[in-house]
């Protein structure tokens, strides 16, 4: 196994919120060997690029993407051929990774081949983890028929499922775990992006998210639930849903329970901010615009409450269609209301916990060598790492260089 030996580089601790200067981060393999003081004794015959005076972060994890979603309209995407889809999602991974994202997790329609062909080289990407389909009830948030369209509810190339009941539930639950499932997306409200429903409809009964959590819980997997206002974030928490997406409308009351309970909050601020100025051209239908404006304005008091609750935040951005491009927006947006420590920690040690995968996002010794080098502090300039086209030099995953070059070091 290949040794590479990052000499005299500042270290971004994330768990600390500070940057360590003159540090030695030595990379064995996929993992990350050692941490020690600058110039301490490494392997002879290992790689050593020069990188001295850069900073050395751990790779970011973006907790709620829609790699199939390549328009804003959700509908378009099932009546497309499976194999168009999957060539638009290889090109939006390949751009998540150049953007310093080492792992995402797919709210909603990716699946097994995908996270296979970025295992296998075949993609170029992050680490993907899926749900597979979102489960939807009838009329829900991933029903996306308009009130005149009839057809079998099922599992398509769309970014969601339909089934209703205890018994429907259950069904869909294993067969998207049969189907290799990291985890459950449920949809718990309405939402932006569907044609017939309310942001303040509540979605399915207790019994049907009951059975939701038994499955997961059984499988060993867990629960995400789509949900936006105070009731459905508290219905998702009381039911046993280990995280919840968006939470916009959510209230003190409901932030200190999610606190209470360790529930995760995936805000997703960056994909109202972008719909709202190119949601149209994107493809989104007038009507689902229409719902935007109240979950985007109130995106920033819901992260508010949340950490002065002390809510675990988790980094997500949910884009659609060609606003991908925006994905580092959140960490701007968040800004404004968070110390980018919190931030820098929602996209890495936070989003790390949430997924149960403890050996991402920070850098430390035995943690996946899932690394950034910087040119520059991201805790003192957040451009650092808004601006990968300028301050990003190299991404490192699984212990290889993936994205840009490092000059070579003396041997």
């Amino acid at each position: 196994m290949s040794v590479t030996v990052l000499d005299d580089v500042a270290v971004v601790d994330v768990a600390a919120g500070r940057t360590v200067p003159h540090r030695q981060v030595v990379i064995d393999g996929d993992r990350i060997a050692a941490v020690a003081a600058a110039g301490a004794p490494a392997d002879p015959a290992a790689d050593r690029p020069d990188v001295r005076g850069l900073t050395v972060a751990p790779g970011l994890i973006d907790a709620h993407v829609h790699v199939k979603a390549w328009t804003a309209d959700l509908a378009a995407v099932s009546r497309q051929p499976a194999s168009y889809t999957a060539l638009r999602a290889a090109r939006l991974l390949e751009a998540m990774l150049r953007r310093g994202f080492t792992t995402v997790r797919d709210a909603g329609g990716a699946d097994a081949g995908l996270a296979a062909a970025v295992e296998d080289g075949t993609v170029t990407g992050p680490r993907l983890r899926y749900c597979g389909h979102a489960i939807s009830q009838t009329g829900g948030h991933g029903d996306t028929r308009t009130a005149g369209e009839q057809c079998l509810a099922g599992a398509g190339e769309g970014l969601s499922r339909v089934a209703d009941g205890v018994d429907g539930i259950r069904l869909a639950c294993r067969d998207e775990l049969r189907k290799g499932a990291h985890f459950l997306k449920v949809m718990v409200s309405g939402g932006v992006s569907s044609p017939t429903d309310r942001l303040e409809s509540l979605q399915y009964g207790t019994a049907e998210l009951a059975a939701a959590v038994e499955e997961a819980t059984n499988a060993g997997r867990y629960v995400t639930g789509h949900a936006y206002t105070a009731q459905a974030v508290r219905r998702a928490a009381e039911a046993g849903f280990r995280c919840v997406e968006h939470a916009n409308l959510i209230d003190a009351r409901t932030a200190h329970l999610l606190a209470e309970q360790g529930v995760f909050m995936v805000g997703t601020l960056a994909t109202y901010e972008a719909l709202a100025v190119r949601g149209r051209d994107e493809g989104m239908p007038a009507g689902q615009l229409a719902k935007l404006q109240r979950v985007r304005d109130a995106g920033l008091r819901s992260i508010e409450l949340a950490a002065a609750a002390g809510v675990r935040l988790v980094y997500g951005t949910d884009l659609l269609g060609g606003m991908h491009d925006a994905q580092l927006t959140e960490f701007s947006l968040r800004a404004e209301v968070q110390p980018v420590s919190e931030v820098l920690r929602a996209a890495t040690v936070d989003a790390a916990a949430m997924l149960g995968e403890g050996d991402l996002g920070v850098v430390t010794a035995g943690a996946r060598a899932d690394l950034l080098v910087l040119d520059g502090n991201p805790l003192a300039d957040l451009r650092v790492l808004t601006e990968p086209d300028k301050r990003l030099r190299a991404v490192f995953k699984d212990g290889s260089p993936v994205v840009g070059s490092l000059p070579s070091g003396p041997r």
